[in-house]
């Protein structure tokens, strides 16, 4: 009996890919590698690593544009979204950052995710983040996290979802010389 008999097939023909804050298209080639085919779709706001995705996944296409401005049923073109796979900007919520205060218009990139939820339904949303993500919270005037009130705005931004959501940490162990564990949240 093989694996294969217990995977199930996703039907992306007739549904697009998104890739919604793509970089040098690392998030896209797991996609390529899972599903047998790149991404329809690579949003992202600068256009160096748009040129980089484009190397990358020459059969995409690409935006270059600001996640909160593009209109994802202009860019959907009437069709239905089966992988809408996110990972936004990680920095202000890792531990890596360190005591630093947080840029609020960074930590609210996931928020775009409810609008591309809400306006195109797709069947599959995948959001990629360190598992700090799930302590996301309010920051303070001075920009540092109110310690009481982690996780209040993670629980909202799943909320809003109004979707069944399955949440998994995993460890993305080097395999050769290296001396950290990167835990991402899914």
């Amino acid at each position: 009996m093989s694996i294969n008999q217990y995977q199930f097939s996703l039907d992306f023909d007739k549904e697009l890919i998104v890739d919604l804050f793509a970089g040098g298209g690392g998030a896209s080639c797991g996609i390529e590698m899972a599903l047998g085919v790149s991404p329809d779709i690579a949003i992202n706001h600068d256009p160096e690593a748009i040129a980089l995705h484009q190397e990358n996944h020459p059969k995409t296409l690409h935006f270059i544009n600001d996640v909160f401005e593009i209109n994802p049923t202009t860019v959907a073109i009437g069709r239905k979204i089966g992988l809408l796979w996110l990972s936004p900007d990680c920095k202000h919520f890792s531990k890596a950052k360190g005591g630093k205060p947080k840029n609020k218009k960074i930590r609210s990139l996931a928020w775009v995710g409810i609008k591309w939820a809400k306006a195109k339904r797709p069947r599959v949303i995948i959001l990629e983040n360190v598992e700090e993500f799930k302590d996301w919270g309010p920051i303070s005037k001075d920009g540092k996290v109110i310690e009481h009130k982690k996780g209040d705005t993670f629980k909202k931004f799943i909320n809003e979802f109004h979707m069944v959501f399955s949440k998994r940490i995993t460890n993305r162990n080097c395999k050769r010389n290296c001396y950290k564990s990167i835990f991402r949240i899914f």
